[in-house]
């Protein structure tokens, strides 16, 4: 397989699974046992950027509304401030546990237990809990718990948009309204998961492999392909659940368990 051919697949799979609630981590570890194990750290940042992209395209309006609300006591900086809460348990937990979770976590069957346990959770909390507040509503104690949620991502098979909308959900806000602070939340996360790669690709001297037609490529096809998950996970939820997405978590799962075991 060619190295377009491999930018193009990994730009699908990691845009695609970046947005949705069905874990990233169980879906790159297949594409590493089938052949695509061309995503190297310059890669790894255009898909990154190419996702963030993505969302800030989709969500324009509403970065605009949040950015001139910030410098204007109301509703808009006080969602402006709940984003910030709500990303620092990332940045914590991520900081001080992120080599150890990367060495000792990321294994195909733990994986897929996750996939599976984290995607009865969604399907359990979506069928349950109430859906009434919108992200006008967003406290900062709600941030707060959504944060700390959105630190689990960390481990991997858990996803983040999947953990985040969990949480969201459980607290009462409905599934477009989890989703939409979901992906709001992941705009901080993405550009700064961005920049510390760079960063520490920077300090290791690893910037150096893949062309520039590669991060080009890359940086386009996730951006495009970022941008059609967003949407179609936003038209899906104006009408259905996130039970499609639980069943094709606990599948998945189950793959992985039979595959690896």
């Amino acid at each position: 397989m060619s190295a377009f051919d491999s930018t193009f697949w990994l730009s699908v799979v990691q845009s695609a699974t970046e947005f949705l609630p069905v874990s990233s981590s169980g879906h790159l570890i297949l594409m590493e046992k089938f052949g695509f194990s061309n995503q190297t750290l310059l890669m790894d940042i255009a898909l990154h950027l190419g996702t963030l992209l993505a969302v800030c395209a989709f969500f324009a309006k509403d970065i605009k509304r949040l950015f001139l609300g910030f410098w204007h006591r109301g509703t808009e900086q006080k969602i402006d401030f709940s984003l910030i809460i709500a990303t620092i348990p990332a940045l914590i937990v991520g900081y001080f546990l992120n080599d150890i979770i990367e060495t000792t976590l990321r294994s195909p069957i733990i994986i897929a237990f996750n996939a599976i346990f984290f995607g009865i959770l969604l399907w359990a909390v979506d069928f349950y809990a109430p859906k009434t507040k919108t992200i006008n509503q967003m406290t900062y104690l709600n941030a707060l718990y959504i944060g700390i949620a959105q630190s689990l991502a960390l481990i991997p098979g858990t996803s983040r948009s999947g953990i985040t909308m969990t949480c969201a959900r459980f607290l009462g806000y409905t599934r477009v309204e989890s989703a939409r602070y979901s992906m709001l939340m992941s705009i901080p996360v993405i550009a700064l998961g961005a920049i510390y790669m760079f960063w520490k690709g920077s300090q290791e001297g690893t910037l150096t492999d893949g062309t520039l037609m590669q991060i080009i490529f890359g940086i386009f096809f996730s951006g495009i392909f970022g941008l059609l998950a967003v949407w179609f996970l936003m038209k899906w939820l104006k009408n259905a659940s996130f039970g499609i997405f639980a069943v094709y978590r606990i599948l998945l799962g189950i793959f992985l368990l039979i595959y690896f075991w």
